[in-house]
């Protein structure tokens, strides 16, 4: 009996440690090798750095490789301007980013989750359509709709809204709606579906108790879908942040996202030890908003 319980626990056991195994093998192997390097110093050779670690060398020359690294790269990133200014530039751009697509995402998603069940379906699949097309084809579509003789200039002037045609490329404005463009299903999909679930009871549980549809809303509505907006917004605001493609294709060249940073390190300059500090302290301030949306789900579970 006990071994035909095993049977039908490993399978469940296997299950729970899938994914750790998963996750060491695809991303703390990779991320070891990229700490590693971030303590090393740059070199003309291949690999670009040293030490490198030669397991067949011995002991010793194992223990003098660890004793060469250090945390220069590191301090360098924060004593000069350029590497602090593109991370805070950065974060900025993904929080009003963020902030433009929940304005936007949110009556969309709320819309969705109000429509009969039938047309539902219908409207994700609208959300979703933009992924069947390549995310760089979309771009470079809007680098021709933003254009000078673009279509955004062309309808402009046609609606006589404009004089003479803006110039939108290689600018901010462009970036943002590149960004918003991009990411707006990734913040309706976790709202539709947290709104999705909400009962209408609810809404009428609160007029029956003299609410006003804004003041049910407010009070039931927004409180209950916290949850899709945590969501919501980790799925923005975490990839905006590290984005390359958008702003280096749409925004100007006046200032530099730190994935165009990181680009121009490992690609450019050659300097790995330098890019790979880089993308340390990126993954470290990333983990900063995962490890508070963890903490404060776990409280409301708690709670």
């Amino acid at each position: 009996m006990s071994g035909a319980r095993d049977i039908f626990t490993r399978p469940a056991r296997l299950a729970v440690i899938a994914p750790y195994l998963w996750m060491a093998l695809f991303f703390l192997v990779p991320f070891g090798f990229v700490v590693k390097i971030s303590l090393s110093q740059s070199a003309i050779a291949q690999p670009p750095y040293t030490p490198v670690f030669d397991l067949a060398a011995g002991w010793d020359a194992l223990t003098a490789a660890f004793s060469a690294l250090s945390l220069e790269n590191f301090r360098l990133l924060i004593s000069d301007n350029l590497y602090v200014l593109s991370y805070l530039r950065s974060l900025v751009v993904a929080a009003v980013s963020t902030a433009i697509l929940l304005l936007i995402g949110y009556p969309i998603a709320y819309a969705m989750a109000r429509l009969p069940r039938r047309w539902q379906p219908l409207a994700m699949m609208l959300v979703i359509v933009p992924f069947w097309t390549s995310f760089l084809i979309r771009i470079y579509a809007w680098i021709n709709i933003l254009q000078h003789d673009g279509l955004l200039n062309t309808t402009l002037l046609a609606l006589h809204l404009i004089s003479a045609p803006l110039v939108w490329l290689s600018t901010d404005t462009a970036m943002y709606i590149g960004i918003v463009y991009s990411y707006l299903p990734f913040m309706v999909l976790p709202l539709y579906a947290t709104l999705a679930k909400l009962p209408a009871s609810l809404g009428e549980a609160a007029a029956d108790l003299g609410a006003s549809p804004r003041r049910a809303f407010w009070l039931v509505t927004f409180p209950l879908s916290l949850p899709g907006i945590g969501a919501g917004v980790l799925l923005c605001f975490i990839p905006i942040v590290g984005d390359f493609v958008i702003p280096d294709l749409l925004a100007g060249s006046g200032s530099q996202m730190i994935g165009q940073t990181l680009w121009l390190e490992f690609f450019t300059n050659r300097d790995w030890p330098v890019a790979s500090a880089i993308a340390v302290v990126l993954l470290a301030v990333l983990l900063l908003p995962l490890l508070i949306y963890e903490r404060v789900q776990r409280r409301q579970l708690e709670g």
